[in-house]
């Protein structure tokens, strides 16, 4: 490809001439020959230090922010966003090519995102998937590394999607990848906004600064779909330019309603409201922050043409997505439900409901991640402690932290209740003691892992499937 051809429409100077190049990096440790190197300023990384050993590797050109003495440098403002644009061209710009869907916000991504590729597949539309869990090319599986891939790696995915023949790409969007413009210039037919609370401030710092990053996917959206039972949604609402649609389960003076909203331990059961019709949906995942991720999958579906009816009628159809408050068969008189849920307003919201669909007790066997942010550990246990009977406080992903500290900042909002607990610091161990001391209908949230398969301690992910631990438990007895 030729230069001009990847830098078209970016704003630049330069006193290179045009010529052919070959690939397009950010890490200088992987340099090709002919290459465009670009500098990219990381928190402990800075990549134009490193600008003239790429060139001596190889480079044809190095876009950088500031001088770094070379003949062959290309002066930009913003690295960052300049990068995932010529990754666009270089992939010949597949987000052209497709409708895009982008869901944020601090929980419900990844099940309102499942949700929409599931009615669209329903609807004959072959979709793309890009989220925590994993990625998907319609029913072929790409692991995913992150929420939100690298630039390089985002596009040459979506170039995979197009190529395949999906019309549609569903894709979750972290803060983090706002923030690093990792999204480039992606046109975002919707946008989706589900809540906001307190992770992620070990990045971001403050919780301005949070809402701030998420409020920039709605900078790249044709129209946005907003939980206006979210003070934060209530906020973007009055800060958005594009039109927008709020979802409610509390506010019937909403363009998305979900009236009458019933909980059972497995489902939830409402009837959506739109434009003055109503339909029935009986969702199969519990709690209340299902009605809503459900809402917001049906609203998307519905700006996007599906028919009301159609979208209510594959919502009842959809048994749910891994990892979210997933039941882990035991073939035991007790029940073990699996969830993400790694923030106070995650428990929050699963343990209210669990709790008063608990045949015995409400056990929650959780934990903190490690070299993340520490104020919220005395909150998860305040939360964990407020709603169960009984906790187990364990290691999450301890990562570099030493997992007996995490548990020390988790316990004085444990200790805030009467609630009985034990600590167990290995979390296979602990899983092996809440199966142990089961009783009789008891429901035995483990919560923190969801749909991860492994654990990272230290530097290194270990194998670690909680459905298999749980297995090798019920077997010990």
């Amino acid at each position: 490809m030729k230069l001009s051809e990847l830098l078209r429409g970016i704003p630049h100077q330069t006193a290179l001439p045009d010529c052919e190049v070959s690939d397009v990096c950010s890490d200088s440790r992987k340099i090709t020959p002919g290459c465009v190197f670009v500098c990219i300023k990381g928190e402990n990384f800075d990549g134009h230090s490193h600008a003239a050993e790429a060139v001596q590797a190889g480079a044809a050109a190095v876009v950088c922010e500031q001088p770094v003495g070379l003949s062959c440098e290309i002066a930009v403002e913003n690295t960052r966003l300049v990068y995932a644009k010529m990754c666009a061209a270089l992939c010949g710009h597949p987000e052209q090519r497709m409708t895009f869907v982008g869901v944020t916000g601090t929980n419900g991504k990844t099940t309102t995102t499942n949700l929409i590729k599931s009615i669209l597949t329903r609807e004959g539309h072959k979709v793309g998937l890009i989220g925590t869990i994993r990625n998907e090319i319609g029913d072929e599986v790409v692991h995913a590394h992150r929420t939100t891939p690298d630039a390089y790696e985002l596009y040459n995915l979506f170039a995979r999607m197009a190529d395949s023949g999906c019309d549609t790409v569903v894709m979750e969007v972290s803060s983090h990848a706002l923030h690093q413009y990792r999204l480039g210039e992606v046109p975002f037919e919707i946008g989706v906004f589900t809540n906001l609370t307190q992770d992620h401030l070990d990045y971001h710092k403050t919780m301005e600064a949070y809402f701030e990053a998420k409020k920039m996917l709605f900078q790249m959206t044709k129209k946005s779909i907003v939980n206006f039972d979210d003070p934060y949604g209530q906020r973007l609402i009055g800060e958005l330019s594009c039109p927008s649609f709020r979802f409610s389960a509390k506010e019937p003076d909403v363009e998305y309603y979900a009236a009458a909203p019933r909980y059972s331990a497995s489902s939830v059961h409402y009837t959506l409201r739109r434009s003055g019709g109503e339909y029935p949906v009986d969702f199969k995942m519990p709690g209340s922050f299902s009605v809503l991720n459900s809402l917001a999958a049906a609203a998307v579906c519905i700006e996007l043409g599906v028919s009301p009816e159609k979208a209510a009628f594959h919502l009842c159809e959809i048994e749910g997505v891994k990892g979210r408050s997933e039941v882990i068969p035991t073939g035991k008189d007790f029940t073990i439900v699996c969830d993400y849920a790694h923030s106070p307003d995650g428990l929050d919201n699963i343990l209210p409901t669990l709790k008063q669909n608990a045949g015995g007790r409400l056990v929650t066997l959780f934990g903190c991640g490690g070299d993340r942010d520490r104020t919220k550990r005395p909150l998860m246990g305040e939360s964990a402690a407020r709603f169960s009977d009984f906790l187990i406080v364990t290691s999450d992903n301890p990562r570099t932290e030493d997992p007996g500290k995490i548990i020390d900042d988790i316990l004085p909002g444990v200790r805030k209740y009467e609630t009985p607990y034990v600590v167990i610091p290995d979390r296979r161990e602990a899983i092996y003691y809440a199966v142990s001391h089961a009783q009789k209908d008891d429901l035995i949230v483990l919560a923190g892992k969801g749909h991860e398969d492994y654990q990272v301690i230290g530097e290194e992910e270990i194998h670690f499937d909680e459905r298999e631990i749980v297995a090798e438990a019920i077997a010990r007895l």
